[in-house]
């Protein structure tokens, strides 16, 4: 996938946060999962999804999903933008895991390395899914 790949990938991840973040704190609503992570609403979900779909959109456009594999073949991504509706679901889901997480283990951050963002997984927690989706995506495009 290369460096140029990677950066794309947490791109969309870190797009889908702050679309989030942004529309769930201005829009409220109703929460998804409250005794999971109280702060997460349906409008918080869906401006992530639209953020996710608008970077992947400026992404194909800027011509920066394509990759090339270990014999030097290059592939452009034949993704479709709602792509990044699923990419934005499965950060979400990821997060709620690491929140899920750290109630069953009764800690309010899961580390101290990054002071004031909940501990290193919490940068992490949406990119883990979202990277093996990408995996399989390569897998079975170059396959």
């Amino acid at each position: 996938m290369g460096a140029l790949g990677t950066l794309a990938v947490m791109a969309l991840v870190w797009a889908t946060d702050i679309g989030a973040y942004f529309s769930g704190r201005s829009i409220g609503g109703p929460k998804i999962a409250p005794a999971i992570s109280p702060s997460k609403t349906w409008a918080g979900l869906a401006g992530g999804m639209v953020a996710a779909i608008l970077t992947l959109w400026l992404m194909k456009r800027l011509d920066l999903l394509s990759v090339t594999d270990a014999m030097g073949n290059s592939y452009f991504v034949q993704i479709s933008s709602w792509t990044g509706a699923l990419v934005a679901i499965l950060a979400q889901a990821g997060d709620f895991f690491e929140s899920w997480l750290k109630r069953r283990a009764g800690a309010k951050d899961s580390g101290t390395l990054i002071p004031g963002h909940g501990g290193l997984l919490d940068r992490l927690d949406g990119l883990l899914p979202v990277l093996i989706l990408v995996g399989l995506m390569l897998h079975w495009q170059t396959a």
